[in-house]
């Protein structure tokens, strides 16, 4: 028997992709799936469209972010297998069937997670194309063992999400990493590019570059250390030498022009630790890309770092302030 999947698709304000969405789901090969799209608050029409689709809707009423909007069609789900899906992501025909076969196969799966092609599901300008490969080359052309979670598309049995309880909905930025730090308390999470999809990305720096800086914000200062996700660290330390090197621009005024090889030195590292995403993006699409693709790239990453170092600080003052206030009985 084939088990019934609950496809659960969180979505607000996707009213450009929610039915690109919600027809990739209907034309799987799985045969038994029911899609649950969770409106969570929109402004605009996609709970109308996404019901014109052939979606079951539900709505929440006050916008919540995506961990209580995935936890709503979770609730409500009737099937076996979960799988989580963006709105702005249309899966490839067979991956439903890959991810129930996935987790048929290895009971100590606890999560099977897919990948997002290179490209741009709708929007194709010089930002989207970026963030498309960044991403794909960052972190989703992996396969096999995972220490975080993608939850843009991602199956897990509907039995393991009953025991581990639902998404922290406090968390409206670091989520997929608390959850996937859950998850491998007692499971294994893997990825395959068998689960597959095209993800729509932001167009303009004026959209992508302060959802980078609230994300790396509220990871330094909410993910535990073993939340962050696994193969990050020379990214981290890419970024942070990216940031160092703007802060020591100055340092030819002070000292003479022969400090400008203080921020190069550091630009040049960044860049050497990121070496394998620029080849990869000028084998695929060219030199002229490549050159742009890295100007977006060293800008993305300095606002990551300064995300960070401002949540990293937040996260020692209010360290630093529980240890000035003792508990009640206890003297200062």
């Amino acid at each position: 028997m084939d088990p019934l999947v609950s496809v659960v698709i969180p979505c607000y304000n996707r009213a450009r992709t929610v039915a690109l969405c919600v027809e990739s789901v209907r034309r799987q090969t799985h045969p038994a799936i029911e899609i649950i799209v969770v409106d969570d608050a929109s402004t605009d029409d996609s709970a109308m469209i996404a019901a014109s689709a052939g979606a079951t809707v539900m709505r929440l009423p006050a916008n919540s972010g995506p961990g209580a909007a995935r936890n709503l069609g979770a609730a409500h789900a009737q099937g076996e297998i979960l799988f989580f899906l963006d709105a702005d992501v249309a899966l490839e025909p067979d991956s439903v069937a890959a991810a129930v076969a996935e987790l048929r196969s290895s009971p100590r799966l606890g999560a099977i997670c897919g990948v997002l092609r290179p490209e741009s599901l709708l929007s194709h300008n010089l930002i989207a194309e970026y963030r498309a490969l960044q991403m794909y080359h960052w972190w989703l052309a992996r396969e096999g063992p995972m220490e975080g979670l993608h939850t843009a598309l991602c199956a897990m049995r509907a039995d393991v999400f009953r025991e581990l309880g639902p998404f922290n909905p406090d968390l409206r930025h670091t989520e997929a990493p608390e959850y996937g730090y859950r998850i491998r308390q007692r499971y294994d999470v893997r990825s395959t590019a068998a689960i597959a999809g095209v993800h729509d990305h932001d167009t303009t720096l004026k959209v992508l570059l302060p959802k980078v800086f609230l994300r790396a914000r509220a990871s330094a200062y909410e993910v535990r250390p073993g939340e962050v996700l696994g193969g990050a660290a020379s990214r981290v330390l890419a970024s942070g030498l990216i940031l160092a090197a703007a802060l020591t621009t100055p340092v030819p005024l002070v000292v003479g022009a022969g400090g400008i090889v203080v921020p190069l030195l550091l630009l040049a590292v960044a860049v050497a630790l990121e070496g394998g995403t620029y080849r990869r993006v000028v084998a695929d699409r060219g030199i002229g890309f490549g050159l742009r693709f890295a100007a977006v790239h060293l800008l993305y990453q300095l606002t990551s770092a300064a995300g960070a170092a401002i949540g990293t600080t937040e996260r020692l003052l209010r360290l630093g302030t529980r240890r000035a206030t003792p508990p009640i009985g206890v003297p200062r």
